[in-house]
């Protein structure tokens, strides 16, 4: 498939560009496939690129000399991140680590900018973009100092099929329990009884390598 095929299905701000823009951004952006358990940008690096998934899964997440890790948030297929860091004119204070075989889109940060300049189109959906994620930050705060194992995969389950950040009605995540486990900072064998109890309130339908979500309001609202 042709990257401006794959940005049309993927990005939601894409469309939204003039001819000329999309022309410049498929000109300068570039992708990079990465293997399962891959760095693909690391804490304290200068950020030059706006980030996006075109295939596959990351986790976003930050660690102390200790060996602890703290899961920021997972991105699906879709999904576009890392613009803080180009707006603050900072070094990422992240990690991004592919969970699986993933394929990144990377706009480099000089087109980044000449979009903000020039497209009011542009501009909205990156506001809008923000203050979702701010909303996603204050719910998994919520959810790692409050909510019982259960609802914080439920919650882990929501943000990844969230309207407003990922592209198309997603219900089906190709997601193993060991991904969520990783994303809602708890033990695989915890995970799967979450799911276990998730399934049985008819949530969602789990399947090898598959989560089918059936009800994303009631995993919203489960445990609080």
């Amino acid at each position: 498939m042709k990257l401006a095929d794959s940005l049309q299905n993927a990005a939601r701000w894409f469309p939204l560009l003039t001819p000329d823009e999309q022309l410049r951004v498929l000109r300068d952006m570039t992708s990079t496939q990465y293997a399962a358990g891959a760095m693909i940008e690391r804490k304290g690096e200068p950020a030059t690129a706006w980030l996006g998934v075109l295939s596959g899964l990351v986790r976003v997440s930050v660690g102390n000399q200790e060996g602890k890790l703290a899961a920021l948030m997972g991105v699906t297929a879709g999904g576009w991140f890392g613009e803080g860091s180009l707006l603050k004119r900072e070094r990422r204070k992240y990690d991004v680590i592919a969970l699986r075989e993933s394929i990144i889109l990377r706009m480099p940060e000089a087109t980044f900018n000449w979009l903000l300049d020039r497209s009011i189109p542009f501009n909205r959906y990156l506001l809008h973009q923000l203050n979702e994620r701010v909303g996603q930050f204050v719910g998994k705060a919520e959810s790692d100092r409050l909510l019982a194992p259960e609802a914080r995969v439920a919650r882990c389950l929501v943000e990844l099929v969230h309207p407003a950040l990922y592209p198309g009605n997603i219900k089906r995540l190709d997601i193993t329990q060991e991904e969520i486990g990783y994303l809602a900072r708890i033990s695989r064998q915890r995970t799967n009884q979450a799911l276990g109890k998730l399934e049985a309130a008819k949530l969602v339908k789990v399947e090898y390598g598959a989560v089918h979500i059936l009800d994303t309001e009631g995993l919203q609202s489960y445990g609080s």
